[in-house]
């Protein structure tokens, strides 16, 4: 308690946790993306306890590994060198998720634009995934953002107590946004496209940091945030279109 008043009192700490808040809820928005798309292929009834229990293991998850920060930045250590590159456990663990990003982005891009997977293999595959399956995929890739951000929040202050507070107020976050953001994604298909080009693109950037061909975050999320914008305004012509042909529809019977 004596550690916390003191960082309390101390205009860095406020300054790295308020950092680390806006990192960790940035970040957060890639796991909710894929969280939202993964849970609605679950029953309806199934997807909110799903999210609050794959974003709440996730959570403890972190907690251990915040207690391991010694050993997770030793991660950044090469293990083996590959045409001029060290490759360390950070790199293959990144690589690896971005692997599975691309590779589930892909399948469920596939079972959306597909005719014959629709009527027949994807109504299937909807129906034979668990909560279990939903909430190991969930855990998998908070892994890998989770060693990724923590490796970065050691550069940025040294203090564990910061780290935590930083975590749970971002889960917290993560929490609220999971089903509103779910729901959405749901009634929106044109939504569920974009967000898995997203996806795609998380995965990509993830595969090259491992390579060692890093991409500023900033690029990547100005980006997001303009195909976002850019789909927003289709979504108000779209709605405005289907406003004005029910008023003249209207205007005909009478």
């Amino acid at each position: 308690m004596q550690d916390i008043a003191l960082l309390l009192q101390d205009p860095a700490a406020w300054i790295a946790l308020v950092t680390l808040i806006a990192m960790e809820v940035v970040l957060g928005i890639d796991n909710l993306v894929f969280i939202s798309i993964l849970t609605n292929k679950l029953p309806e009834s199934q997807r909110e306890k799903a999210r609050r229990i794959g974003i709440g293991l996730a959570l403890v998850m972190r907690l251990g590994l915040l207690g391991t920060v010694a050993w997770i930045v030793q991660l950044t250590n090469p293990v083996f060198t590959l045409f001029g590159h060290g490759f360390s456990w950070k790199d293959m663990i990144l690589i690896a998720g971005g692997l599975f990003l691309v590779w589930k982005a892909t399948k469920e891009i596939h079972h959306s634009v597909d005719p014959e997977d629709k009527d027949g293999d994807f109504i299937a595959s909807s129906a034979t995934t668990t909560m279990g399956a939903a909430i190991g995929q969930i855990l998998l890739l908070d892994l890998v953002f989770s060693v990724d951000s923590i490796i970065t929040a050691v550069g940025m202050t040294e203090h564990v107590t910061i780290m935590v507070i930083a975590v749970i107020v971002a889960v917290s976050v993560m929490l609220l946004a999971a089903n509103p953001l779910g729901r959405f994604i749901e009634k929106n298909p044109t939504v569920v496209m974009l967000a898995l080009g997203f996806l795609l693109m998380i995965g990509m950037t993830l595969i090259a940091d491992g390579m060692g061909f890093h991409v500023p975050k900033g690029y990547i999320y100005a980006a997001m945030a303009f195909s976002a914008l850019v789909e927003g305004l289709n979504m108000m012509a779209r709605r405005k279109k289907r406003l004005d042909r029910q008023a003249a529809e209207k205007h005909t019977r009478h």
